[in-house]
Order: structure tokens, then C-alpha cells, then sequence
């Protein structure tokens, strides 16, 4: 993440460039041109993604995580059909990459020896890593995606709040990029599998049994968090909240990257846009499994 910092910044100063110069009505759909870009064109390019495939990565994963929604997906044969697509193009950039080595993360995974249990001296097959990548790549942009939006749609609905960071940055930006977290909790539920007999709340599980995991609710738990139904962007980072897994093994792997690109980019409307707010409500996406918005309009004076 240090080693891409200033790649960060020069891409959320770009996205802003664009912003203005593209829009001189001063109005335009917040989540394609703002939450979507950022964390989109940064995946891509750690990936080795060209450019000029950044949209057919953007629907592909809009498609992936879209089930259910009728402006993504109308079949299961349509979400078949993209999955592969995305699959091929994915084992084909992996072979392009062991076959001329880049600087980026595909060359890396494709030309790593792996040591462990089982897979002492193999390398991932072009199959192995076509599979990762889906799961990298549409991670790596949906969901910080959707706590830019909610960030952006909280800051407006909560003027007190912008006003109190974007005057004491310094001070509450690191506090303000948690809560925008907490308050988005953007994954709404992962179910695990319990591995042995254990108790929660007086509940009990048995090994083998499947236990689903509310993210929403979690972070919004009046035993942990004071007022949680509060937007405070100075609220305590401790107690954590659990919008990136709540730790162990499962953690969010991209938490830090997810974290620099919240705060640069909203540094960046901070101090370039500080007028911009959401004008619309928003079209949110039908999901039981993501809280994303699918498009949000904004405009600035």
C-alpha cells in the first residue's frame, strides 16, 4: 500500500479532473464517475488490466454481484455466460503474464513457487488463477465502491457531520473512513461453518452447523456501539467495527488498500469539491448479499 500511495493520489486527482471537465452542468451519477472509478481503475491496474478493458471488467463485476437484479442479470445462463467470460479473460492474461513477466500482481501469483501442504513446489495453473482473480478483482472494487457512495449520501444527509470533518481532516479522517465503513457495512452476510460445539448468546451450535453472519447488524449492535444508529465521524475506533470481517482468518484482505482509497478520495472532493452532495434518492441494488447502489445522482456549485 506505501508503495502505491502516490499512484492513489494521482489517480483520485485524476478522476476529479475528469469529473469537472466532463460535467459542466455540474451534475452527474455519482457511483460511474466518482465511488466506482477509484477503486475500479486501481484493482485493474495492480491486476496488469489495460485500460481499455476497465469497463468490460466494471459489468462483468456489476454482473457477478448483480443476482437478483434485474438491470445485471435476467438469467442464470446470462451469469454463467459473463462468469466464463471473465474466467477466459483471466487465464489468458495469467498465461500472457508466465509467459513475459510484468510488474504486477498477475506476474507475481503466476511465477510464485507456493510451500505448504500439498502444493510444495507447484505453481497456480492458469485455472487456479482464473478462479482468484474473479475473487480479487470484483472484491477489490464492488464493495469499496458502495462505501464511497454510502460515505458520499451519509455526508449529505448529515451536514454537521461533513462540516465537522472536512474542517478537523487531520484529525478525524482516520475515525470518519471507519465509521463510513461501519455505516455502509457494504457485505451484508457471509455464512460459516462451525468447526466444533460452541455457545453464542446462550444459543447453542453444533460442529458442522451453518451460521450466518449479519454484518448490518453487528455493526449496529447497542451492546457494543454507543447510539449506533448515529452518524459520527469522530466515533472511537475502538470497539472495531466489523465491516471488514472482524478478524481472523477471513479478514479483509484488501482492508488497508480499501481504507488509503477512502480517505484519499474523499480528501480529494474535501478539498477540490467541498459543495458536492447527493441530489437524488438512490437506486439501490436488489441483493440479499450486497448493499450496494447502483446509481446516485450528485451535483456541486
Amino acid at each position: 500500500i506505501a508503495r502505491i500511495d502516490e499512484y492513489i493520489v494521482d489517480k483520485a486527482r485524476d478522476i476529479v479532473d475528469r469529473l469537472i471537465a466532463d460535467h459542466p452542468d455540474q451534475r452527474c451519477d455519482f457511483v460511474d464517475h466518482v465511488a466506482a472509478a477509484l477503486p475500479l481503475e486501481i484493482i485493474c491496474d495492480m491486476m496488469g488490466i489495460p485500460a481499455e478493458d476497465y469497463r468490460r471488467i466494471f459489468q462483468w463485476t456489476n454482473t457477478i454481484l448483480g443476482v437478483g437484479d434485474p438491470d445485471f442479470v435476467t438469467s442464470y445462463d446470462d451469469l454463467m455466460a459473463h462468469s466464463l467470460e471473465m474466467f477466459t479473460y483471466a487465464q489468458e492474461l495469467g498465461q500472457s503474464r508466465r509467459d513475459d513477466p510484468q510488474d504486477d500482481i498477475t506476474s507475481v501469483m503466476m511465477s510464485a513457487t507456493l510451500d505448504g501442504d500439498g502444493v510444495d513446489g507447484e505453481q497456480l495453473t492458469a485455472q487456479e488463477f482464473g478462479s482468484f482473480f474473479i475473487l480479487l478483482v470484483v472484491a477489490g472494487n464492488e464493495t469499496t465502491r458502495n462505501s464511497i457512495s454510502h460515505g458520499m449520501k451519509a455526508l449529505t444527509d448529515f451536514p454537521d457531520q461533513r462540516e465537522r470533518l472536512y474542517a478537523d481532516w487531520d484529525g478525524l479522517a482516520r475515525t470518519g473512513v471507519e465509521e463510513i465503513v461501519r455505516w455502509a457495512s457494504p457485505v451484508i452476510h457471509f455464512r460459516r461453518t462451525a468447526t466444533e460445539d460452541t455457545e453464542i448468546a446462550g444459543q447453542r451450535i453444533e460442529a458442522g452447523e451453518k451460521v450466518v453472519m449479519f454484518y448490518g447488524s453487528g455493526n449496529r449492535d447497542e451492546r457494543v456501539f454507543e447510539d449506533p444508529y448515529r452518524f459520527d465521524v469522530g466515533r472511537p475506533l475502538q470497539p472495531a467495527q466489523v465491516g471488514f470481517g472482524a478478524g481472523g482468518p477471513h479478514f479483509c484482505l484488501g482492508a488497508n488498500l480499501a481504507r488509503r482509497e477512502l480517505i484519499v478520495m474523499f480528501d480529494e472532493i474535501r478539498r477540490r469539491l467541498p459543495s458536492l452532495r447527493i441530489t437524488g434518492e438512490p437506486s439501490y441494488l436488489q441483493s440479499n448479499f450486497i448493499n450496494g447502489i447502483k446509481r446516485l445522482e450528485c451535483s456541486w456549485d
